[in-house]
């Protein structure tokens, strides 16, 4: 099951949410704008397997994330 509390923004609140947790992580913020190109898909597919408590993937592409922000 999908958590999406809001009809519109539910992906912009997930990454301001993200963010801020990388901001009192001591990290800068999050620059998620690979994830709105090419590896869009590998996103969706990551929720997909999370639903399944797999969370690598997941993982794989916030690691891929901090290392593009700092």
């Amino acid at each position: 099951m999908l958590i999406h509390p809001f009809r519109e923004g539910n992906g912009r609140l997930g990454r301001l949410l993200a963010t801020l947790m990388a901001l009192q992580a001591g990290l800068p913020p999050l620059d998620f704008s690979e994830l709105a190109g090419e590896r869009k898909e590998e996103y969706f597919l990551a929720v997909r397997a999370g639903l399944d408590r797999n969370y690598q993937p997941m993982e794989r592409l916030f690691n891929a994330v901090i290392q593009n922000s700092t």
